[in-house]
């Protein structure tokens, strides 16, 4: 829902508006970084092997398989959260089978250089595509095994799932493309490749890259995930401070950064390889086509496959409809049935301070660090609600558009953390965070004391989002503006009289706002509960 012409907010919210994100967020991996490429793989690993397809009639399978299966998995990213269990198990279920179809796929490419690998100990073609098949075989096994809700309540919010998509980025989708270009630009050039040893050192380069980020990611993942679980003899969380295990894992943080840049590097001597390619040879711009010879024969005898892939139209609504089944089962009976989505009588819309503050949070990029759901374990109810013991319900992101939950937990989970420390505390923490979190590596924001926040955007802000359903009452906008100083000079106030001094419109104040919003709702409601 537009706001301006730089600014919109999500028309879902919360629950609605995850499910959303996510079927959109699992399905450009499938379709940016998935068919794509196995599209690139049936095409240039047989080129490159000079070899045939292994078995035709399994890239079909695994074609169709794929498609059909991996629109239901998107909720696999969102399990242990609000969202209504039976999505979360319908998630589960086809994420698991998932690894059929995608270890078809990679079967089938492995066993297309039958006759052929005692080539791939030189050529640096095939190994880039060994490799980058074989990286796809184990990144689409991981993504199914960390679907089981036992293996996701320990990795899910840790570096092990960086890991994990960083084998596939970097190993399948990176080697792929590299080995791609060793194989084209030659061909394209007329010429033969410059140097086969920067080729083969690139590989090697990359490989240690990979493993140098990889491996760090595991080991600082399962780190954070026993230390966030530890309790000792007398009950209670052995780490209580978040930033123990922060400190604990730096080193893997420095290893994944010389991982990284050994990748980079490989990358830089292949420019420079297939540059110098270019250079000795000269453009093809027109090669002549050639094609097998035409043979007629009549649909009853073709493979039955042949005759669909010669209507386009047909093709593509065969495989529209594969796709869109499962997000239509997923996706409309958590819009139209109520109850998947229970409302709590004390949540409240935000107010047009904390808007700005809630604006101002995504735009610094907060949630990639902190998330905003507190599953229902008793090591993260008692970490991040100590006193109230409350795991995240459905019912309080009714009004967040977007909605913020969150993949990574590089700091603590900030839903319960209104009232949690003064206003001053925020205020010193976001301008110098390691003097008042020891340890803490997140960055020092100081130009939010600053900048001032645009209130002339507010009305049309309260308008978008009551549009969406937020119940806003009826020319609110007007008057949001008085609303919005009254909170914020409260806060400055606040902040005199411990000897900050600030604007009543800098975007600090807003944040602060915000922030100590959080999770006030839900209290409420258990303090109303506690008096009756």
């Amino acid at each position: 829902m537009p706001v301006s012409f730089f600014k919109s907010y999500s028309w879902y919210a919360g629950v609605q508006d995850a499910l959303v994100q996510w079927w959109y967020g699992h399905n450009a991996v499938a379709f940016f970084l998935t068919t794509p490429f196995l599209g690139i793989m049936y095409y240039f690993l047989p080129k490159a092997a000079n070899r045939p397809v292994y078995s035709y009639r399994l890239s079909i399978i695994h074609f169709w398989s794929l498609i059909f299966i991996y629109i239901w998995a998107g909720p696999h990213h969102l399990l242990y959260s609000s969202l209504p269990d039976w999505a979360q198990s319908l998630g589960t279920v086809f994420s698991i089978m998932l690894i059929a179809p995608s270890w078809g796929g990679m079967l089938n490419g492995l066993f297309t250089l039958r006759g052929a690998w005692d080539r791939v100990r030189e050529d640096a073609v095939l190994k880039f595509m060994v490799v980058a098949v074989t990286a796809y075989g184990m990144s689409t096994l991981e993504g199914p095994l960390l679907s089981l809700k036992n293996v996701n309540a320990i990795a899910h919010y840790t570096d092990w799932i960086v890991a994990h998509v960083h084998v596939g980025g970097l190993g399948w989708n990176g080697f792929l493309i590299f080995g791609m270009l060793y194989w084209m630009v030659p061909r394209m050039w007329n010429t033969k490749l410059y140097s086969p040893k920067l080729a083969n050192l690139h590989f090697w380069i990359g490989t240690l890259g990979i493993v140098f980020y990889a491996l760090p990611m595991y080991i600082s993942g399962v780190v954070q995930s026993l230390m966030w679980k530890e309790f000792a003899a007398d009950g209670f969380l052995k780490y209580q401070n978040f930033l123990e295990t922060t400190t604990q894992i730096l080193p893997m943080y420095m290893l994944r950064a010389i991982g990284g840049t050994l990748y980079l590097t490989g990358v830089f001597i292949m420019t420079y390889n297939l540059l110098k390619t270019a250079a000795s040879g000269k453009f093809i711009a027109n090669e002549e086509a050639e094609v097998s010879p035409l043979v007629k024969t009549s649909h009853t005898g073709a493979y039955w496959h042949h005759i669909l892939e010669s209507k386009p139209i047909l093709f593509t609504t065969l495989a529209l409809v594969a796709i869109l089944i499962g997000g239509i089962i997923e996706m409309v009976p958590t819009f139209l049935i109520k109850s998947n989505i229970p409302t709590i009588t004390s949540v409240k819309p935000y107010t047009p301070l904390e808007l700005h503050g809630r604006d101002i949070y995504i735009r610094e990029g907060c949630v990639g660090c902190h998330s905003q759901m507190i599953r229902p374990f008793r090591s993260e109810v008692q970490r991040y609600d100590p006193k109230g013991g409350e795991y995240s319900k459905a019912g309080e992101y009714v009004y967040d558009h977007p909605f913020l939950w969150g993949s990574k937990r590089t700091g603590p989970d900030l839903q319960r953390t209104g009232g949690k420390y003064a206003d001053s505390w925020h205020y010193r923490h976001m301008l110098t965070p390691q003097e008042v979190s020891t340890g803490s590596i997140m960055p020092a924001y100081p130009w939010l004391y600053e900048q001032v926040i645009n209130k002339e955007l507010t009305p049309a802000m309260i308008s978008a989002l009551r549009t969406v359903g937020v119940p806003y009452e009826a020319g609110y906008e007007d008057i949001a503006n008085d609303d919005l100083d009254k909170q914020a000079q409260r806060i400055v106030d606040g902040l005199q009289l411990e000897g900050y001094e600030t604007a009543a419109d800098a975007e600090i104040v807003a944040l602060i706002a915000y922030l100590q919003r959080l999770g006030t709702d839900i209290k409420a409601q258990k303090v109303a509960n506690n008096n009756q």
